[in-house]
């Protein structure tokens, strides 16, 4: 049985706001718990989004992701390259996602144990839609 009815579409609205909830991560413990939504769930993709290999994980499309492990921490890279080319990765790796407007005062501080896997630290402000969100993580 098919209905057919007209649509008024002069009633529906465009550029609705994006839904962004979504699972809670605990970092500490590896788990899902709850949810999260707004500048909360941004600063949870900008994590994930870091840490996330791109190209990697099969259930990610090819915008999702970083670069910057592949790239430059394999430990022959030399410091000023990684200097370079870690503000255009942290940009790469947020940009694809709506709530990202873009990536400000990049900054790179290198642990003792340079150039181990760990030692690198990036910081930055990003800039979204909820407001500058200051980020600090390791790399």
């Amino acid at each position: 049985m098919s209905i057919d009815k007209p649509f008024p579409f002069e009633t529906v609205e465009e550029g609705g706001a994006e839904i962004t909830r979504t699972y809670a991560v605990d970092w500490e413990k590896g788990r899902i718990s709850g949810f999260v939504d707004g500048k909360e769930a941004a600063k949870q993709f900008i994590k994930k989004a870091l840490i996330t290999p791109r190209f990697k994980c099969l259930i990610y499309d090819s915008q999702y992701g970083s670069e910057i492990q592949e790239n430059l921490m394999d430990g022959r890279a030399s410091q000023e390259y990684i200097e370079t080319e870690i503000p255009f990765l942290v940009e790469d790796a947020l940009i694809h996602d709506g709530r990202i407007r873009k990536v400000t005062n990049v900054k790179i501080i290198f642990g003792d144990g340079y150039p181990g896997k760990d030692s690198v630290w990036i910081t930055f402000d990003a800039d979204t839609i909820y407001g500058e969100i200051p980020v600090e993580e390791a790399v």
